[in-house]
C-alpha cells in the first residue's frame, strides 16, 4: 500500500500544477505519477488514512472545473477521467454530484459531468462506494460522511431530474438506477461475504441504510425486484451469506422497517426463503414482530394470498416463532368476531382476515389448539353470530364458511357446524386453504374433519332435508366402471330403448285432484279452513286469476283476503309457495290499493309478526306499486294459476314441422317492396298510482323511530330496516311526475338525514339509492325551489360517503349521487341575459 507522505506529495503536486492553467504540460506530469500509483495498487490504494491527510477531494474538484470547461487535450482528458474512476469511489462519487448541482442550468459542463457520472455507474464503481463504506472502521467523521453519501446515493435520480430535467439520460431514471444500486449492493455484499472468510472485520449498516431509504421512498420493487433473486441463489446451502442477510435486515432503520419488511414479503416466492432470508428477526425486533404480526395480518388487507401463505408458513417453519403463529391465530379470530370490525370494516378486509384464519389453521398442530380451544371457541362463537347477524348476504356466506372450518378443527370430537350455502368460487379457495400443509421437516395428515367439510358440499335446497337411498343394482364408485365389462354374453343391447324418441311433453299441464274455486269468497274460504290438501292448493293457485277477473268482488273482502293470505302457512310441500302467495298478495292490492295499502302499512308496525311477514309486506307494496305505474296496465291479461316459472300453457301449441315448411317456402317466394315495422306502438294511459301512492308511501315513513316490544328498526332488527329504505326509494322512483312527488321526496329526504350515519352498509345503500330516487323522481324545478337547503346539505354529506365510507357499493351509489346533482345543476344554470342595443 502506497506510503501516506507520498500520496499527500503526489496530490499537492498536482494542485500545484492545476492552479497554473496555461501551464498543460506541468499538469501532465504531475498526474501521470498520481494515476501510476492507483493503479499499481488498485482503486483502494488509498485508505481511509490516507484521504484524511491528502486532499484528494480539493484536486478532484479541480479537475472537474477542468473537464467542465472542455479545455483539457484528449490524453490529459484521459488522466482526469482515469482519477475519478480509479480514486476513492466516495470522494469522486461526491465530486461528481456537486459539480452536477453547481452547473448554472443546462451547459456542456453539466452533459460532460453526467456523462462521467454514468460511465462511473456503469464500472461498478458504486459497488466500490459502498464496498468501501463497509470495510471502515469507526473513525472521526464517519457518521457525517456516510449521511451525506446516502442522501446523494438514494436521491441520485431526484437530483439528475432537477438539473437535466427532460434531456435525464435513461439510466438515470428511477425504473433504471435503482436495479443497477441493488446489483450494486450485491457485489458490495460479496466482498464483505469475501473479507469474513478472510478474517477481516466488516459492518453491513450502510448497505442497510441504503436499502431502508431506498424502500421509504417507495422503491421496493425496483430494487428487491433485483435484490431477492440474487439472495436466495446466494443463501442456497450457505449459513455464512444467511448470516449476512440476517445482519443486513436487523439493522434497517426502524423508521425503513415496515416499507422494507413489506416490499420483502411481496417480493419473496415462499416461506422456505423468506426464512432463510429473515431468520428469526421477527422474534429479535419489536418493530419487525409488530410489521409482520400486527399490521400486516390485521390493519392492511391488500397483500394476495400467496402473500399471506409466505408470512404465516415463515412464523410456522421454526418452534421459536410458531408462539407468534399462534398469538396472530387468537387475535385474527378476536378481530373476525368483533361485531364492530364486522360492521365496519369493508368486505374485502373481512374476506382477507378469514383468509389469514384458515390459513393459521392449516399450519397449527392439533395439541397446540387444544392448549387455546376455549380461547379460540368463544371468539368462533361470537363471529358467527355477528356475521349471520348481518344484512349483507357476502358477509353472512364468509362466516358460515370461516365457522365450519374453524368448528371442525377446535373441536373435532363434537358434531361440526353446517350450514347451508351456495358452492362458488370464494367458498372453493376457502376450503382449499385450510387443508394442512407440511411444517418444516414434518409432513401431518390432513385433519379428518376439515376434509369432510372441504369435499361435502351444501344442500340444493332449504327444505329437503332426506335423501332417497340409491338402488344398489345402479350404485358405482369412481373409477370401478370398465369400458366394455358385462357386455359379453348379455342381451341389454336386444332391450335397449336408446333408439325410442322421447314423447314431448312441455306442453303438459300438472293435473290437480282438486277443483279450482272460481268465486273469490269460495277461495277465501279454502285457503283459511279446509283440511282437503289438493283443494286448498288449487285455490291457491287459482286465486291470482280470480282476483284480476273480479275486481269488484274482491274489493268487498280486500282487507279480509289480505290478511289471510298474509298469516298463511305451507301445510304441504308446494312447488313456488311463497311466488303464489306474493302474487296473490299483489293481486289484491292492486284491486283495492288503498285499503290494502292502509292496512299493510299498519300491519308494518303491528305486534305478533315475524321479520320474514314484515319484509312480506314490503314487497308486496313495492309490487303493487310497479304494477300501478306500468302503463297500459289494463290490457294486460293477468297469469292465471301456475307460477311464471311453470312451464308454457297449453294456449300456445307448437306449430307442426310441415306448417313450418310450408311458411318458410311461402316466404320465399314471396317479393315484397316495402316493409312496414311491426312492432305496434306501446300502450298508453293514465297512471294509476298517482291517485294512491300516498297511501304507500307515508304511513311506512310515520313511525320508524317507534319502537314495540317486539319490533325495534333503529334496535336489532337492521335488516328490515334497510329493506325499509329500499322500499321508500322504489316508492319514490315509481311516483316520477305525480302530483305528490314534492311532498315525498321532501319526507323521504328527511328520514335519510336522520339515519344518515347508521352503522349498517345495508341500511346506508338504500338510504343512498333513495336519494338517487329523489333527484330522479321530483322535477328539477320544483327540487331547486322547494328542497334548497336539503340538497345543499345532502351534497355535502354525499361527497364524505364517497370519499370515506368502508362499503365499496355505498362509495358508487354517493358518486352516482352526486353526478345526478351535477346533471341537475347544468339542466338548471341561468342563461344569459340579452345585452341591450
Amino acid at each position: 500500500m502506497m506510503d501516506t507522505d507520498a500520496a499527500r506529495s503526489a496530490v499537492r503536486e498536482a494542485l500545484r500544477a492545476l492552479a497554473l492553467p496555461e501551464d498543460g504540460d506541468r499538469l501532465l506530469s504531475a498526474l501521470g505519477p498520481l494515476q501510476r500509483l492507483l493503479g499499481d495498487a488498485g482503486g483502494a490504494a488509498l485508505g481511509r488514512e490516507e484521504l484524511a491527510t491528502a486532499p484528494f477531494a480539493a484536486l478532484l474538484r479541480g479537475l472537474a472545473r477542468r473537464l467542465g470547461a472542455g479545455g483539457p487535450d484528449g490524453r490529459l482528458e484521459q488522466l482526469c477521467r482515469g482519477l475519478f474512476l480509479r480514486g476513492p469511489a466516495d470522494q469522486a462519487f461526491l465530486v461528481l454530484m456537486e459539480a452536477i448541482e453547481d452547473a448554472a442550468g443546462p451547459s456542456a459542463r453539466l452533459v460532460r459531468m453526467a456523462q462521467l457520472l454514468a460511465t462511473f455507474l456503469s464500472q461498478g464503481r458504486m459497488a466500490a462506494l459502498m464496498e468501501e463504506q463497509c470495510r471502515q472502521q469507526a473513525l472521526p467523521g464517519t457518521p457525517l460522511l456516510q449521511e451525506t453519501l446516502l442522501v446523494r446515493v438514494v436521491g441520485l435520480p431526484d437530483h439528475l431530474a432537477n438539473r437535466l430535467q427532460r434531456d435525464t439520460p435513461a439510466e438515470f431514471l428511477p425504473q433504471n438506477y435503482f436495479p443497477l444500486l441493488g446489483e450494486e449492493l450485491v457485489r458490495a455484499l460479496q466482498s464483505v461475504v469475501e473479507c469474513l472468510r478472510g478474517g477481516l472485520d466488516c459492518s453491513v449498516a450502510f448497505a442497510s441504510r441504503v436499502l431502508g431509504k431506498v424502500c421509504v421512498q417507495g422503491r421496493q420493487k425496483e430494487i428487491l425486484g433485483v435484490l431477492v433473486p440474487r439472495l436466495t441463489a446466494l443463501t442456497q446451502g450457505s449459513c455464512l451469506w444467511q448470516r449476512v442477510c440476517w445482519h443486513l435486515l436487523e439493522q434497517v432503520p426502524d423508521r425503513a422497517v415496515e416499507a422494507t419488511l413489506m416490499g420483502l414479503v411481496e417480493a419473496v416466492t415462499g416461506p422456505e426463503v423468506l426464512s432463510r432470508l429473515l431468520g428469526n428477526l421477527v422474534v429479535k425486533h419489536r418493530k419487525a414482530q409488530f410489521v409482520l404480526t400486527q399490521k400486516l395480518l390485521l390493519l392492511q388487507y391488500r397483500h394476495s394470498t400467496p402473500v399471506l401463505q409466505s408470512l404465516l408458513g415463515y412464523l410456522a417453519m421454526d418452534s421459536q416463532r410458531r408462539p407468534l403463529l399462534i398469538q396472530a391465530l387468537k387475535e385474527l379470530l378476536e378481530t373476525w368476531g368483533s361485531s364492530s370490525a364486522v360492521r365496519h370494516a369493508p368486505l374485502a378486509q373481512q374476506r382477507y382476515i378469514s383468509r389469514a384464519i384458515l390459513i393459521c389453521l392449516a399450519h397449527v398442530r392439533e395439541p397446540e389448539l387444544q392448549g387455546s380451544r376455549d380461547e379460540l371457541l368463544a371468539s368462533m362463537m361470537a363471529g358467527v353470530k355477528c356475521h349471520l347477524d348481518s344484512s349483507l348476504p357476502p358477509v353472512r356466506h364468509l362466516g358460515m364458511i370461516v365457522a365450519e372450518v374453524v368448528s371442525s378443527r377446535i373441536h373435532p370430537e363434537g358434531p361440526p357446524l353446517k350450514f347451508q350455502y351456495e358452492q362458488d368460487e370464494l367458498s372453493r379457495e376457502l376450503l382449499a386453504l385450510a387443508t394442512p400443509v407440511p411444517v418444516g421437516s414434518q409432513s401431518p395428515e390432513p385433519s379428518p374433519s376439515v376434509a369432510l367439510v372441504a369435499e361435502d358440499p351444501p344442500a340444493e335446497t332449504e327444505h329437503s332435508t332426506t335423501e332417497t337411498p340409491a338402488e344398489p343394482s345402479t350404485t358405482e364408485t369412481p373409477g370401478s366402471r370398465i369400458p366394455g365389462a358385462g357386455l359379453e354374453g348379455s342381451d341389454s343391447e336386444l332391450d335397449s330403448d336408446d333408439e325410442l324418441v322421447p314423447y314431448d311433453m312441455s306442453g303438459d299441464g300438472e293435473l290437480c285432484g282438486g277443483k279450482a274455486p272460481v268465486y273469490i269468497r269460495d277461495c277465501m274460504e279454502v285457503l283459511s279452513g279446509s283440511e282437503d290438501a289438493e283443494r286448498w292448493e288449487a285455490a291457491l293457485r287459482a286465486l291470482e286469476g280470480v282476483v284480476c277477473r273480479n275486481p269488484e268482488a274482491t274489493r268487498e273482502v280486500s282487507t279480509e283476503l289480505a290478511k289471510v293470505l298474509l298469516h298463511l302457512e305451507e301445510r304441504t310441500c308446494v312447488a313456488g309457495f311463497e311466488g303464489l302467495r306474493r302474487r296473490g298478495l299483489v293481486a289484491v292490492t292492486v284491486a283495492d290499493p288503498v285499503r290494502v295499502a292502509k292496512y299493510l302499512s299498519s300491519q308494518f308496525y303491528a305486534l305478533n309478526y315475524s321479520l320474514r311477514q314484515r319484509m312480506d309486506m314490503l314487497d308486496v307494496l313495492t309490487l303493487a306499486a310497479q304494477e300501478l305505474s306500468r302503463p297500459g296496465r289494463r290490457g294486460r291479461t293477468p297469469q292465471h294459476g301456475a307460477p311464471s316459472l311453470a312451464a308454457p300453457q297449453a294456449e300456445s301449441p307448437v306449430a307442426p314441422g310441415w306448417r313450418l315448411l310450408v311458411d318458410e317456402r311461402i316466404r320465399s317466394k314471396t317479393r315484397r317492396f316495402s316493409k312496414g315495422c311491426p312492432q305496434r306502438a306501446p300502450a298508453g294511459g293514465p297512471n294509476e298510482l298517482n291517485s294512491v301512492v300516498g297511501h304507500f308511501f307515508f304511513p311506512l315513513i310515520q313511525h320508524f323511530d317507534r319502537p314495540v316490544v317486539t319490533f325495534d328498526l333503529l334496535g336489532d332488527d337492521q335488516l328490515v330496516l334497510g329493506k325499509l329504505t329500499h322500499t321508500l326509494g322504489a316508492l319514490m322512483y315509481l311516483a316520477v311526475n305525480t302530483t305528490v312527488a314534492v311532498p315525498m321526496g321532501k319526507a323521504l329526504l328527511e328520514f335519510v338525514w336522520a339515519l344518515r350515519f347508521h352503522v349498517d352498509p345495508f341500511v346506508r345503500q338504500g338510504l343512498l339509492s333513495a336519494v338517487c330516487s329523489v333527484l330522479l323522481g321530483v322535477p328539477a324545478q320544483r327540487l331547486l325551489e322547494d328542497l334548497p337547503d336539503e340538497l345543499l346539505e345532502a351534497r355535502s354529506w354525499l361527497a364524505d360517503v364517497a370519499e370515506k365510507d368502508v362499503d365499496e357499493d355505498c362509495r358508487l351509489l354517493a358518486l352516482k349521487a352526486l353526478l345526478l346533482l351535477e346533471r341537475l345543476k347544468d339542466k338548471l344554470l341561468p342563461l344569459p341575459s340579452p345585452v341591450g342595443p
